[in-house]
């Protein structure tokens, strides 16, 4: 135990000192050898000679939290049974330690690992090796990679395989400077604003729950009649108004530093496939919590100190209330926030439509409390709570589920599954619009519900509007029915992505590819641009281009007659061989492993194009030279159909 405590007195060195150590140590000097054993199988062999006075722990010590020597290698599937160490380790006395016996290592260390390549053999292979060094006063965590070299491994000509920067195209100076730059900022704000919306409209559905509604004339009556004044009030009960917006919007604030630390760190975030499976899995824990089998709420002791804190009569008070009241809706606020959240995350704008969306539901939940303060008389308009309260809360059940669709949607993509495709999704959206008609006109009951004498004519209404979606969707799933679904674009899979077509197939019959040298290719062997499409199996406004811009048949000519389009998905989590692997040291000296199709293209993007968001367009002719203005999210089709006449125009000049 006092060992224990001992070694997390390290922690904030080995932090600090990871970051010294990280790639170049000088304690332990290493040397590697591939030696083949038999086909496609072979020995690892590292040798280190360890600096004298300093001392290695080669040893897994559980009760020191030393987890010995590790290798660690790009591909842990390469390695054949477990990694040997060889040592000649003493047993003495460490300081570090509190004098303690340890099994270390002095001057030397040996490693044997057997590997065995499954498919090609690669002409080079990195390996990390991982340890603890100590002089017996500091304790230092060391992390070295090495280069180990197969002398009959496949040809290494691995960045050529994937070239990543094109010399010839120049951002700055494009062959011609029609654009439609200036409509770029606009759609940007509307995208902003259109998240901001999405945010208020989850906050409002918020505000209906049984967690949530009761609480508005409590919180208002409380403050109207506990002030000295009226005044009085008024002001505090904007001011409980206020701090929920705050805490919503500071709920945002970490997800700025990760955007600002790596651009790129929320799209892989929301495409990532072991997140995507879990929001899948958790939000039909959610669906279930709605339907009234179990309740989800945060740990009793945070609602009691923030409860606690709550009482004290000044402004902070006033603010533990609001988090008071954050906290204990949770069952509630939870599920739809995690919603916004995710959703947000997947939108390809970065923190700032995140914080959009954030602040858009902290709004919609504090405004009632400040327009209820300074007109107390509509308290009386408000409906009373009862049975409707746990009807919406079901119904935002099966919405529940719905979402989880979507999320493992993103992960069948990405992963290539095959196991979600558009019409098998779609059949099961019918199926959940289908349980909530039959639920609204009580057809169908959940363990909270109050019985219904009779259907009013808001039950019967909101009935019909589920009915008819339900009615909508069905066209979705049935083969050449030409349905567009526009109204779910880019929330249910693509129109490509089908159980009656090839995975290849490309969407509207477009001459197509995903990937750069073959688009090049056809370019040059038809005289036609290439239309660069970065996209993303997880992006949505990516796939409302294609179905609402695309389809367009202005729109659809032009692209047909004069464009290959190159899709490149940035989003693609498939493994490249491990010959194909590589780093890639980039324009700002930052060196990125390229392990995954997706690291590629959206490394070529970033490295070209200076952006990485998606959909993002660019027109690259036959000699690789860019044309006009990269676009992003264009809905208007007439728009998009000049911007790309514009390319067109100057590749004929």
């Amino acid at each position: 135990m006092h060992c224990s405590k001992y070694f997390l007195g390290f922690l904030f060195s080995f932090f600090i000192t990871s970051l010294l150590f990280a790639q170049d140590s000088t304690h332990v000097a290493w040397k590697v050898n591939a030696i083949k054993t038999s086909e496609k199988h072979f020995d690892l062999k590292l040798d280190g000679i360890i600096q004298k006075g300093w001392h290695v722990y080669s040893k897994e010590n559980s009760s020191q939290g030393l987890e010995g020597i590790k290798l660690l290698l790009n591909d842990s599937s390469l390695l054949n049974g477990k990694t040997t160490v060889l040592a000649k380790n003493i047993v003495f006395k460490d300081l570090v330690f509190d004098n303690q016996q340890v099994e270390v290592a002095f001057d030397s260390v040996h490693i044997i690992q057997s590997l065995f390549f499954k498919e090609n053999i690669p002409t080079n292979l990195k390996v990390r090796l991982s340890y603890f060094v100590s002089d017996n006063n500091s304790l230092l965590p060391e992390e070295q990679s090495l280069l180990v070299s197969f002398s009959e491994g496949v040809s290494a000509s691995i960045p050529n395989s994937y070239r990543i920067k094109i010399p010839t195209i120049d951002l700055l100076h494009p062959v011609s400077s029609c654009d439609v730059q200036e409509i770029a900022a606009p759609i940007a704000q509307k995208s902003i604003w259109a998240i901001f919306a999405l945010g208020c409209f989850a906050g409002l559905i918020a505000l209906i729950t049984p967690c949530v509604f009761p609480m508005i004339p409590l919180t208002v009556s409380f403050f109207t009649n506990k002030a000295i004044n009226r005044r009085v009030g008024i002001f505090n009960a904007l001011m409980y108004g206020a701090f929920i917006f705050l805490i919503y919007f500071l709920l945002s604030v970490p997800f700025h530093f990760l955007d600002r630390i790596n651009p790129a760190i929320l799209n892989n975030i929301s495409t990532n496939v072991y997140l995507n499976v879990f929001f899948f899995l958790i939000f039909i824990v959610f669906a279930f919590a709605f339907f009234g089998f179990y309740e989800i709420t945060l740990p009793a002791r945070f609602s009691n100190v923030a409860d606690g804190k709550s009482s004290v009569g000044n402004i902070f008070g006033i603010f533990f209330m609001a988090l008071t009241l954050a906290l204990v809706s949770f069952s509630c606020t939870g599920p739809i926030l995690g919603s916004l959240l995710a959703g947000s995350l997947s939108s390809n704008g970065g923190a700032t439509q995140l914080t959009a969306g954030m602040c858009g539901f902290g709004l919609a939940l504090a405004l009632p409390f400040g327009i209820f303060a300074l007109f107390p008389n509509l308290l009386k308009a408000l409906p009373k709570s009862g049975g409707w309260l746990n009807t919406v809360k079901v119904v935002l059940g099966f919405a529940e589920l719905a979402f989880a669709l979507k999320f493992f949607s993103i992960a069948d993509q990405t992963q290539h599954w095959g196991l979600l495709k558009r019409e098998i999704f779609i059949a099961l959206w019918v199926l959940i619009g289908a349980l909530i008609t039959l639920y609204i006109i009580g057809v169908i009951k959940f363990p909270h519900d109050s019985p219904i004498k009779k259907l009013n004519l808001t039950r019967i209404a909101f009935a019909l509007f589920f009915g008819a979606f339900t009615l909508y969707l069905v066209p979705g799933v049935i083969k050449n029915s030409g349905a567009n679904l526009n109204l779910v674009s880019g929330i249910v899979p693509p129109a490509n992505y089908s159980i009656y077509k090839d995975n290849n197939n490309c969407i509207h019959d477009l001459n197509c590819t995903k990937d750069y040298e073959e688009g090049l290719k056809l370019a040059k062997a038809s005289n036609k641009l290439m239309l660069l499409d970065f996209t993303g199996y997880g992006c949505v406004n990516c796939q409302r281009m294609e179905q609402n811009v695309w389809s367009n048949p202005e729109v659809l000519k032009v692209m047909k007659e004069h464009f290959i389009v190159v899709s490149l998905y940035v989003d693609d989590k498939k493994k490249l061989a491990l010959e194909k692997q590589f780093t890639y040291k980039g324009n700002d000296g930052i060196e990125k492993e390229i392990k995954t199709v997706g690291d590629v293209w959206a490394t070529f993007e970033t490295e070209n194009f200076q952006n990485n968001a998606q959909p993002l367009y660019a027109i690259v002719s036959p000699d690789e030279r860019l044309l006009n203005t990269p676009v992003g999210y264009t809905p208007d089709a007439a728009v998009y159909r000049n911007w790309l006449l514009c390319g067109l125009h100057a590749f004929e000049k």
